[in-house]
């Protein structure tokens, strides 16, 4: 963590406030004491990305009002237009709650070279806190870590952590395996196996709360989880970019590079997390003891509502048809799934993707999504139901449960 200087405006003040970032948080221009500039770091070396954000204030005054502008966004569209807000937090009070909404704006703004401005005004009320503000709920790797130590401290017979590989940084990259014990020593069944990845984009912190409530599910006794454990083999790499995540990174590892761009020919050296993933998953597929039922990359979108699937496009009639079921599936027992966002394509900007690579040198049985969840809310009928930090995790648990 690091305290950034605050470059001053104007000729009087009576107090600065301080900031402390995580890393993406670039510069702060003084404006007045009820106003401050801020400034979103780049993605380390791709300069195309400004969206996440976290960081912290202190030295504030009691029934101070502040409003804070983030001026350089680089995305035009974004949910804080349809009433997403961010999310704040402080030392005596440590639940994550959203800024409300009318005390918020995202606008093109001409005094900043035309960037996507995004304005709120808060109201500190005590001076001896310190205050937490984000884009949206974090999810860290140390977060991360600290939750699969739990799970290892349990010493359940029907979960195993392994070390998959390294990142640039030297960072873990785990693997996941959630089975029956009489699954994982099998020699003689085929056995079905399910892979699913998450946080590839390292801003998008919903899908490590969607990964998360996965593995709570799938690692309790509720019947459904017993079931499950009983008949598929379950594969779980709950964070591909852990570097991205540390740096407070948005869409990019640490060398730049979107690694859900480079699945076609991952090189072990600059994508090593996705070189170490594909390499795994084609040695499941090629393995004849093994049926690769699916791989679902979990993501979080940041300009539309609603939990959604992307799917392939195939000539194959009966392949495109057997890949519809599953969404139309969480579609009929997820409130917040929407079956009419779901979309299959096969967009040459996608090509080096997950969901579209994998589709392409999978077998034909393997069916391959991309799972979106929203940064903000889902809809029933014409009303927002904003999430909040717990219910992130609904997407997928919704088809397991009866």
């Amino acid at each position: 963590m690091r305290r950034l200087n605050v470059v001053r405006k104007c000729r009087y003040s009576v107090v600065y406030l301080i900031f402390d970032t995580e890393g993406n948080l670039g510069k702060v221009d003084y404006i007045s004491d009820y106003e401050y500039d801020l400034f979103i770091r780049p993605d380390t070396y791709n300069p195309r990305y400004r969206v996440w954000f976290n960081f912290t204030v202190h030295n504030v005054r009691e029934e101070q009002r502040v409003i804070f502008n983030i001026v350089n966004f680089s995305k035009t569209k974004s949910l804080y237009r349809d009433g997403m807000s961010p999310v704040v937090k402080s030392t005596s009070r440590p639940q994550w709650e959203r800024i409300p909404s009318k005390n918020v704006f995202y606008y093109k703004c001409p005094n900043h070279q035309k960037s996507y401005v995004l304005s709120f005004a808060f109201a500190f009320d005590r001076e001896e806190d310190t205050y937490q503000f984000s884009y949206c709920y974090p999810y860290s790797y140390s977060r991360l870590q600290h939750y699969l130590a739990e799970q290892d401290k349990r010493g359940l017979d029907f979960y195993k952590r392994e070390l998959l590989c390294h990142s640039m940084q030297q960072r873990r990259v785990d693997v996941l395996t959630i089975t029956s014990p009489h699954n994982m020593e099998s020699t003689a069944a085929t056995l079905r196996v399910v892979f699913i990845t998450a946080r590839v984009h390292p801003g998008e912190s919903p899908a490590s709360f969607v990964c998360q409530g996965l593995l709570d599910f799938l690692l309790s006794q509720h019947s459904t989880a017993e079931t499950l454990r009983d008949n598929i083999i379950f594969k779980i790499v709950p964070m591909l970019n852990p570097d991205g995540v540390y740096l407070g990174n948005y869409r990019c590892s640490l060398m730049g590079f979107d690694l859900n761009r480079h699945w076609q020919e991952p090189s072990p050296w600059a994508h090593p997390t996705v070189y170490a993933t594909k390499q795994l998953l084609v040695e499941l597929d090629r393995n004849p003891k093994v049926d690769l039922d699916f791989y679902i990359d979990i993501h979080a979108h940041s300009t539309l509502t609603n939990g959604f699937m992307y799917g392939n496009v195939y000539e194959e009639e009966d392949r495109f048809e057997k890949q519809a079921i599953f969404p139309k599936l969480l579609a009929q027992y997820a409130e917040d799934f929407s079956w009419n966002q779901t979309s299959f394509n096969k967009d040459a900007v996608k090509a080096g993707t997950g969901r579209r690579s994998l589709g392409g040198c999978l077998q034909p049985r393997t069916l391959c999504y991309t799972l979106e969840v929203s940064f903000f809310s889902y809809t029933i009928g014409s009303s927002h139901s904003p999430y909040s930090e717990d219910s992130c995790i609904h997407p997928l648990l919704s088809l397991l449960r009866p």
